[in-house]
């Protein structure tokens, strides 16, 4: 019985490895990225209550007067209200340190003297500032959660950032609607869309169409003075998205940026003034809170941990406080989480049950010393609730009511030592201190002499504790599912088996070598072993954070490192005594041309985390003026115009499908140079003029592509030719399409200073193919794979890399005129892959080369299914080959290390990335697959329909 592989049983097999693989994937991502562990329910009455303590009867507070609720609260608490009107301004992505400056030193001038009104508020200590470090990832919805409930979320809230759900957890908003609160929002829709059918009035605009940075602010402003004016609310939320679409389209150094930074001090002055200083309409007491969501990059973006996009401002106006000096009201530290507690007790609720975030330090200098221990009380209390979820009640033992109420705890005396062991124990030592020096203080307050001193220890013990559990119970996941795990990576294991099995067994008939040739590896060649080893350090290099923030290096440097030994091979097989034939110069020619574009390319940006500071082309070229730039740009887009051209009539078919491709090309290039020429200065605006001509290169490009790859086959008969060179030389134009078409769309789509690396990702494809084209002896697995090495390289080189911060927002609302989460997610993927799916667009080009290369050696009578299988299989199993074993490698590596420090910050982004790099490369294999099963389809189909005629 033969055992040979068949076509049908390879795609069959390839098809259910890949499902498999799917499948693990999924279990292990919901597996290892679990929601954060949470209390049910809402906080109530019973917060004011001793968490050990056997609890009141049981009342439905929620058939309690709103009016009646909020006294109930307010005498609970013991804590006097100052505030009835709280205004929250929501300045997106602006960092810290443009108002408050950064390690002592103030802000730079320009935004200093941008800010002039709040800057007098912040001298005059009339408000007080705080760095406000937001939890990665740094986008706006998980951030605004934070703020809201304490709750640090969990890490794919990334990815529900760009289709919000309902927030259901308890929170501020939902507290304050619980007291009769009237709530009144503008601005960003993402608070709509977190809490639909709370707010009365509401005004929201999309935070994603980045373009727009005018209009989506004076839609916030216009609503203003009537606002003010107004004494119908208790809560105004204003989420200006101007400043962020600005840094996100034109970094922090934006020309717009100094005036986006007075527009927002105008409106706090108006506030200020209006709301605060105005007594006149008597509309009670007034506290604004001017925060922000996250920072951002140097580029403008955000999404990662660096200081520069964890850096968010949290600016309190008209609080009382004892700050006299400037210092003194900018040098503050505190958590956005913080807000959440400081907002309950100064306005009379129960503080949210997930909360893990404790009081801003000196907001409650103005409440007398029992209010300021009663609020830190209150604040350990909600905190230790939710240790009690996550501890054994073992460690609970000893205490009792009297040890909450009087500081005397059964079986502890009244001594206070240092607290060590694990933490566990550390924080119930650290809450028993606190509890017993609050009684101590209690028995003592009408001492005068010796109050201070007890007040003093109390509120050292109080926020000691709350710092200790605060960092713990932020830092605390669910135990991960070992099962599910386990499970999800045997998937993966048993997907990348069956991918490596295929391979192996295809690479036997490929080369016709009997079996212990294949796989003994004392016979493979240097570039085999390259290859292999290009594998085998990246696996490695995974287990590092260093590495893994740095991975640009190890791509960069393998690529030039194997064209060096091509180089080496070419040269070593030349006799120089005869001298260097045309041929030789070409391919040496060609290996030139690569090495100089693969350094052009790793110089252009200067990627990474830990040396983004470092001398880079690109920002050479920002620094000597954009008119620099849009030249770069407008000459690549005219050599990517003439290089695609040139491969498309590079065949020497005359034919007019051809010609007619040739011409859908030249316009859309023309509309790209159009694009780049009237537009793209104009990269803030909205003009109608650049979305119409956008969509009309999205079409032309579409009908080209898709119509020259459903077309072409159909008109490629010649009856001179043999049936592999018809083939060969219909994928090769097909192929040509593709990469031109997209490499016309990056040049719409990316960044103006990244024209330049799309030239050049073009030379290298064009220069591969030259060399594949001629006899080099290397095998085919090894030149596809050094193709998908070269995809990650460019990758990199495009400024990607494996933080959230360098993904581009800006370009995926080219063509789009109202904002559309599926459009956009689509483009920004486009442009973020951008290399990598070219290369194995490529890979159409490089089939067909190889079938015109191999056309002498066929016969007439050539099987379909073993072309497809040889031809078409095996080149889509390298690439399936080697990111199954990266992501599998990773995956592994990531659960080892789903302890370390830097999990979340930087093993957890880079998880990200291999997912969409799987989905990249089964995109690309897919395209690559449907092309080349097409075109030899049709091919075969018209050369036995010509036999029958002619017999």
């Amino acid at each position: 019985m033969s055992t040979e592989m068949t076509c049908t049983r390879l795609t069959i097999l390839t098809v259910a490895g890949i499902f498999l693989q799917i499948i693990g994937l999924s279990i292990f991502v919901f597996g290892f990225f679990p929601v954060k562990p949470t209390l049910s329910g809402v906080s109530g009455s019973e917060s004011y209550r001793h968490p050990l303590c056997d609890p009141a009867p049981n009342k439905n507070e929620s058939e309690i007067h709103p009016e009646k609720l909020r006294l109930l609260y307010q005498e609970s608490s013991g804590i006097s209200s100052r505030y009835d009107r709280l205004i929250l301004m929501v300045i997106d992505g602006l960092p810290g340190e443009f108002v408050l400056g950064k390690d002592g030193q103030p802000p730079w001038k320009v935004w200093k003297e941008s800010m002039p009104y709040t800057q007098s508020l912040l001298a005059n200590g009339d408000a007080i500032g705080y760095h406000a470090k937001a939890a990665p990832p740094t986008v706006t919805m998980p951030r605004l959660k934070a703020m809201v409930s304490g709750a640090i979320g969990g890490f794919l809230d990334v990815a529900f950032n760009f289709n919000t759900q309902a927030l259901l957890d308890d929170n501020l908003l939902g507290q304050f609607l619980r007291i009769g609160w009237k709530m009144v929002m503008l601005g960003d829709e993402t608070w709509i869309k977190l809490f639909p059918g709370l707010f009365m009035r509401h005004d929201g605009v999309s935070s994603f169409f980045v373009k727009d940075t005018v209009q989506v602010d004076k839609n916030v402003s216009r609503h203003l003075p009537n606002e003010l004016n107004n004494d119908d609310w208790n809560l105004l939320i204003l989420h200006y998205l101007g400043l962020d679409h600005v840094g996100h389209t034109g970094g922090r150094n934006s020309p717009l940026m100094a005036s986006k930074l007075k527009e927002m001090d105008d409106i706090v002055r108006t506030m200020h003034l209006k709301a605060m200083v105005d007594r006149s309409h008597d509309q009670g007491r007034t506290l604004l809170i001017v925060v922000s969501d996250h920072g951002m990059t140097e580029n403008g973006n955000h999404g990662g941990s660096s200081y520069e996009e964890t850096d968010s401002l949290m600016l309190f106006i008209g609080l009382s406080s004892n700050i006299s000096d400037y210092a003194g009201a900018t040098n503050n530290l505190a958590f956005q989480v913080d807000l959440t507690p400081t907002l309950a007790l100064l306005f009379g609720v129960p503080i949210p049950k997930n909360n893990v975030g404790v009081l801003v330090p000196g907001t409650l200098d103005s409440l007398r010393d029992f209010e300021q221990l009663r609020a830190l009380e209150l604040n350990s209390w909600q905190l230790l609730r939710l240790m009690q979820a996550q501890l054994p009640n073992s460690l609970f033992e000893g205490f009792s009511c009297k040890c909450f109420v009087d500081g005397v705890c059964e079986g502890f005396d009244t001594d206070i030592s240092e607290c060590s062991g694990d933490k566990e124990k550390q924080l119930i030592c650290l809450f028993r201190n606190a509890a017993v020096l609050h009684g101590i203080w209690k028995s003592k307050k009408l001492t005068e002499s010796s109050a201070a001193e007890d007040f003093n220890r109390a509120l050292d013990a109080y926020n000691a504790f709350l710092k200790t559990a605060s960092e713990w119970l932020a830092s605390k996941t669910t135990e991960k599912p070992v099962l599910l795990l386990g499970l999800g990576v045997s998937a993966m294991l048993l997907s990348c088996v069956v991918c490596v099995t295929l391979f192996l067994s295809l690479l036997k008939e490929v080369y016709n070598g009997p079996k212990d040739q294949v796989c003994s590896l004392y016979l493979l060649n240097l570039e085999e072993v390259f290859i292999l080893a290009v594998l085998l350090i990246l696996v490695i290099s995974m287990g590092s954070s260093s590495m893994v923030e740095e991975e640009h290096y190890i791509w960069h440097f393998m690529v030039s490192t194997f064209y060096l030994l091509l180089l080496f091979k070419t040269v070593k097989s030349f006799s120089f005594s005869k001298g260097l034939n045309s041929l030789g110069e070409y391919r040496i020619g060609s290996i030139f041309l690569l090495l100089i574009s693969g350094r052009l390319l790793r110089g252009w940006h200067q990627g990474g985390v830990n040396w983004t500071y470092f001398p880079a082309i690109s920002k050479w070229l920002v620094q000597a003026g954009g008119s620099y730039v849009k030249w770069i740009q407008l000459i690549s887009t005219f050599l990517v115009i003439g290089l695609g051209l040139f491969t498309l009539f590079r065949t020497g078919l005359k034919r007019k499908n051809v010609r007619i491709q040739a011409f859908g090309f030249s316009i859309c290039g023309f509309l790209i140079l159009l694009h780049a020429w009237r537009y793209q200065g104009d990269i803030f605006g909205t003009d109608n003029g650049a979305t119409v001509t956008a969509k009309v290169i999205y079409l032309l490009l579409s009908i080209s592509a898709v119509g020259g790859a459903l077309v072409l086959p159909w008109s490629m008969l010649n009856k001179d030719k043999s049936f592999l060179a018809i083939a060969g030389d219909c994928l090769y134009m097909i192929g040509s399409a593709y990469v031109l078409c997209w490499c016309l769309l990056q040049l719409l789509l990316q960044q103006p200073i990244n024209s330049g690396p799309i030239l050049l990702l073009l030379i290298q494809i064009l220069a591969s193919s030259c060399l594949s084209s001629k006899d080099l002896h290397v095998n085919e697995w090894v030149e596809i794979a050094a193709l998908y090495y070269m995809g990650m390289a460019g990758h990199f080189a495009l400024g990607n890399s494996n933080t959230l911060a360098t993904i581009d927002v800006a370009g995926a609302f080219i063509g789009i005129s109202s904002h559309s989460t599926i459009l956009s997610g689509i483009l920004m993927f486009m442009i973020t892959y951008a290399s990598p799916l070219l290369f194995l667009l490529s890979l159409v080009m490089y089939i067909g080369g190889k079938l015109r290369n191999h056309s002498h050696l066929a016969h007439s009578d050539t099987d379909l299914g073993q072309l497809l299988k040889l031809k078409l299989g095996f080149p889509c199993l390298v690439p399936l080959c080697i990111n199954s074993i990266l992501l599998t490698a990773y995956t592994v590596v990531l659960l080892l290390m789903r302890n370390h420090l830097f999990v979340w910050s930087v093993f957890s982004p880079k998880y990200l990335y291999v997912c969409a790099a799987t989905v990249c490369t089964y995109l690309g294999v897919c395209i690559v697959a449907v092309t080349v099963a097409y075109s030899l389809s049709v091919t075969t189909f018209l050369r036995s329909k010509t036999q029958l005629v002619d017999s």
